[in-house]
């Protein structure tokens, strides 16, 4: 099954908003997971760490782990959550995927599943 490279914006100046975003990428990870997908979801691993840890929660600090997932991984799923557009991290992942010729597909989340753009 495809290894899979979960990438959602995270970082807001609303920490609230950075939970309720953590909270649904997980949600995501484990729908895909009941898919059949081997899903890392960066986020999903990272916050934790970055809270106990107290580490910076910014794409600089973040960026080069992610990218050596993203290099492991054979797609990057993007959710498309409110300021994706925005999110530098986002942004810097889906070109590094390309980059790396790496597809990238596009989930929409409905507020209780998602759905594939």
């Amino acid at each position: 099954m495809k290894k899979i490279y979960l990438a959602c914006p995270y970082t807001d100046s609303d920490f609230n908003v950075s939970i309720k975003r953590f909270d649904i990428v997980n949600r995501v990870a484990g729908k895909l997971m009941n898919e059949g997908y081997i899903v890392l979801s960066p986020i999903s691993h990272t916050h934790p760490i970055a809270c106990v840890c107290d580490l910076p929660k910014d794409w600089e600090f973040w960026e080069r782990q992610d990218r050596e997932f993203i290099r492991w991984a054979d797609e990057v799923f993007v959710l498309r959550l409110d300021g994706w557009l925005d999110s530098v991290g986002v942004r810097a992942e889906i070109n590094f995927a390309i980059k790396m010729k790496k597809p990238v597909r596009y989930l929409d989340w409905d507020g209780s599943n998602f759905s594939y753009k």
